[in-house]
This record gives C-alpha cells, structure tokens and sequence, in this order.
C-alpha cells in the first residue's frame, strides 16, 4: 500500500521502531539507521522483529561525516522517524530545521512520551507513567487492585507508535498534495487521553464516572475476567440485553431472579462473586466449549502460544518463522498478496549498497 515510500528511521526505543515497522508492514522501503554497538534497550535482541522488512545501516550520528551520509539520506527520504528526548536531534544538527534545508517535503516524525513542548519534555519517563498522567491508566483493573495494563500496549503501543503512524500517513499526504513537509509531534500523553474518547462518550450519557468499579464497563459482573479451577481464566463482556440472556442461559441462570436486573449497580459486588465461584468450579476449557460459537460474549484468555494455535488463527494473524513468535500485519487490504514474514535484517547488513545508492561508494 505504501510501495514508493521511503522512511529513514533513527534507531531508538521501542514505539518509534514499532512505528517504522509498521509503515515498512505496508509496504514503504524503510531504511534504519542503526547505532554502532549493541541495541539500546535492555533486553531487546540483536536482531528484532520490530527490523522486519527494513534495511539497516550503521552510523554514528556524533561523527560528522556519518552525519553527513544521514543528512544525504533524508534528502531521498519521504519521512524520517525518531524517538529521543526533544533536543537531541537538534544537538546532533539533524533536527527538522536542517533535515527540512534538504528536503522541505520531508514529514519529520517525533515519537516523546510528553511532547516536544511540555512541563515534562525533558523528564524521563515510560509507559505506565505517560498513561498514568493522561488519564488513561485510571480505569485499569478490577475494583480495590492496583491500576495495570498489558505492558506497552495502551501507553508506548496504542497511544504512541500508533498515533506517530497515523501522524506520518497524514503528513505524507499533505507533502504529495502540497510540496511541503512537516513536523509530527507524537506524544504518548496525548495518544492515550485520545483513546479515552469513546469512553468520554459514555461518561457524556452519564455511564462513566470517576469512581472505579462503578461504571459501565469496569465493574459490572458480566464485564471482567474470571479465574477458573486449572488457574486460567474467562473473559466475559454481554453488554447488551440479548447477549445477556444467552450469558444466563448458557449457565442455567435464566430464572434466577438476583440476575435479571442487569444494570442494578448495587447487586453487582454480590453477583460478580456468585459468578466467580461458579466459573472456579470447572477449568478454563470447560467454559471455553460451553461457550464456543454463541452470541454469549464468553472467550478463554490465552497466551500467545496459544493464541497461534486457536482455530481463530486460520487467519494467520501469527506465526513463528525460525522460532520468533510475532503477529501479521494489521488491517489487511483486498488485493493484496499473503503476508509473510520478512526477513530480519543484521545491523548494517545493507550499508555498503545504501552508500552505493548514494554515490558514497
């Protein structure tokens, strides 16, 4: 969908590569341009599939003459990612204003967790504290537990890379249409707020306040998770009426008079615990095939192993080329080949032939 794109990608922290993997997932040429040395990340592997599909050269941006063949670079690019603190680029003379001197249709995409303009800008900061500030994280977990999300989905994920493509995407656009490039400010703080919206909405119809527990989606009994005998769990979540009925039916519940007031706040502490031991009293499967083909709004939380071998995955949605578990691209678009999935590349594996390219070589 993007064949035609070119995007340099400065490497750094996780949203910022997820965003460059996700544009080179639809089709750009991605060049990122790795530091000499190991990955900057703590744990992060030499090779990681957030490099799917890109091509790599190594550079040292503090070396002016690596600096030059960056600068050169963003000259044939049609949009540049990075993810520092606001400032280093400048610092380094590679900022949008010398970026922009080469190439004025250059989208220039920055991914920060507070913004390039902010009380905050310069603060160090990570996925939970970004959340936590934007109000995004206030809504997590179950009444009286701690707030915690899915590590990176909802913060560096979902409100960051996320945003920063859709950002990039719009940009480009506006550069095809007008010549001229701009900046991206993708701030994890706002993408997070951002995705709240929709329950901004429903606070608007006066089903969402600030009281954990006591909302529409976050604490009635027939909207959570449940452990089960064998330790796993059962999400369930029949919002409307009809799926109700069916939740009911399907547990030999349908005349018992305590569940029929499904929206009666003040009975569901009592009937989330009467459901909690009932699902504690059968393993996860059990309810998985009790469940399974029905409009009950029931599924089994897996792993992602287990994820892979669900029949759902007929889809593809993920796959495990030479042992590295990952996910296909999303969404897909008609006419279009089968995924599958790209190489990784080695740190400045494609160094030589991009300097070739260049006329460096």
């Amino acid at each position: 969908m993007l064949q035609g794109i070119r995007i340099l990608e400065v490497e750094g922290l996780g949203p910022a590569p997820f965003a460059a993997m996700t544009l080179a997932d639809l089709g750009a040429e991605v060049i990122c341009v790795h530091r000499p040395g190991a990955p900057p990340t703590p744990g992060m592997p030499e090779r990681s599939l957030l490099d799917r599909g890109k091509r790599s050269i190594t550079l040292d941006l503090k070396a002016p003459a690596d600096a030059e063949v960056f600068l050169k670079l963003a000259a044939t690019a049609d949009g540049l990612v990075e993810g520092f603190r606001p400032g280093v680029m400048e610092r380094l003379g590679l900022g949008p204003a010398e970026c922009h001197a080469v190439n004025p249709g250059l989208v220039y995409g920055r991914m920060t967790g507070w913004g390039q303009d902010s009380p905050l800008a310069q603060t160090a900061g990570h996925d939970l504290n970004y959340i936590s500030l934007s109000g995004a994280l206030w809504y997590a977990s179950n009444p009286g537990d701690a707030p915690l999300t899915p590590a990176t989905l909802v913060g560096d994920i979902g409100g960051g890379a996320m945003y920063l493509v859709a950002g990039m995407l719009a940009g480009l656009l506006k550069a095809r249409a007008s010549g001229e490039g701009c900046v991206v400010d993708a701030a994890i703080y706002d993408g997070s707020a951002h995705m709240m919206n929709l329950l901004m909405s429903i606070r608007q119809a006066g089903h969402f306040g600030v009281t954990r527990g006591a909302n529409l989606l976050d604490g009635p009994h027939w909207s959570r998770t449940y452990a089960c005998a064998d330790g796993g769990h059962i999400s369930v979540q029949c919002l409307e009426p009809k799926f109700y009925a069916l939740f009911l039916d399907k547990l030999g519940l349908a005349e018992d008079p305590a569940f029929q007031l499904q929206f009666d706040r003040a009975q569901w502490p009592v009937l989330t615990a009467r459901l909690a031991g009932l699902f504690a009293a059968q393993p996860r499967d059990h309810w998985a095939t009790l469940f399974d083909g029905s409009d009950a709004c029931v599924a089994p939380v897996l792993n992602p192993e287990e994820a892979m071998a669900h029949p759902m995955n007929a889809r593809g949605t993920w796959a495990a080329p030479d042992g590295v578990l990952q996910a296909a691209p999303a969404p897909r678009f008609s006419g279009q080949p089968e995924w599958e999935p790209p190489q990784i590349p080695e740190r400045g594996q494609h160094g030589q032939d991009i300097l070739a390219e260049l006329g460096l070589r």
